[in-house]
């Protein structure tokens, strides 16, 4: 017998769009060595395996591969398999669904659009602000100059489980002139508990969206990712944290994957709540946030 599996593309307003996920159902049977060599025979940044039909502890065992390692959490890949759950599991409308990840339970909440899945919402867990970047060593590593960086506000390890270094430039043009150099890539990396870059700016190619994004991970095998659900929460909690907007409360559209030929949107939420900065961890507990977007079916066959 063997296994189930799906494509799908989330963050994607139609198909073909989007970020590209593999999941993998029945997967308690695999191996950790088999998991990673699925990831890389599917050839997506990230490959995701539910162990089973059945729930624990009110949510659903899933474990995520990227092409080299095994993740705590990854945002395409949460909302992805909580659809392929909802659909081929559960096979009700609920209004929500639980994946039990490295990271901690996340929960999916679903809205329906003729009874079927329409946007799709996870809630991240709650933010960790680390060090900050010389200017220098940010712009060697993406060949821009220094002059195309928004120095208004720091450059900034975020983590919601995953750590991003963001980065704010002022325009489009100085996010499409983005380009990674190995050698500064590597070196800015080097000293940083982040292997993956963010930038951003609020300048778009679509005037409905209010953000554009680009993010490179060439650490874990992706040079350019079209849909990052997680650095976009990353981002969401920056933008709060530093009034970026000159608000404590966002609710925006951001544009990704437009210079590799897979345009996304991703809908992001924040805002602060009552809650106390944590000194020991870094965790930033009076931010919420939330990631938003469509998923949209493409395949689906059987791994022999």
């Amino acid at each position: 017998m063997g296994y189930p599996f799906y494509q799908v593309d989330v963050f994607a307003e139609k198909k073909y769009a989007g970020n590209q996920l593999a999941v993998v159902r029945d997967a308690a049977g695999l191996s950790d060595q088999s998991m990673q060599e699925i990831a890389r025979e599917m050839n997506f940044s990230e490959t995701t395996f539910i162990l089973n039909d059945r729930e624990n502890s009110g949510g659903y065992d899933v474990r995520i591969f990227s092409l080299e390692q095994e993740l705590p959490f990854a945002g395409h890949p949460t909302l992805g398999t909580a659809f392929i759950i909802q659909q081929f599991i559960i096979k009700e409308n609920v209004p929500d669904v639980r994946l039990n990840l490295k990271v901690g339970q996340i929960p999916v909440l679903f809205s329906y659009e003729n009874e079927r899945p329409g946007i799709l919402w996870m809630k991240q867990v709650s933010p960790r602000f680390g060090r900050t970047f010389d200017l220098e060593e940010v712009t060697r590593a993406l060949n821009i100059s220094p002059g195309q960086v928004n120095t208004n506000y720091p450059v900034q390890e975020v983590s919601t489980g995953l750590p991003f270094i963001i980065v704010p430039l002022k325009d489009l043009e100085a996010v499409k002139s983005c380009s990674v150099d190995n050698f500064g890539y590597l070196n800015l990396i080097d000293r940083a508990e982040a292997k993956s870059i963010l930038v951003f700016c609020p300048e778009t190619y679509n005037p409905q969206n209010q953000i554009n994004a680009r993010m490179f991970d060439q650490y874990h095998g992706i040079a350019e990712d079209p849909a990052t659900g997680s650095a976009n929460g990353c981002l969401a909690a920056y933008l709060v944290k530093h009034r970026f907007f000159d608000t404590t409360k966002i609710d925006l559209r951001v544009e990704q994957g437009y210079e590799i030929g897979r345009p996304s949107l991703l809908l992001i939420r924040a805002h602060e709540e009552e809650g106390e900065f944590n000194a020991n961890s870094g965790i930033e507990e009076s931010i919420s946030i939330s990631v938003g977007g469509k998923v949209i079916m493409v395949a689906h066959g059987e791994l022999i």
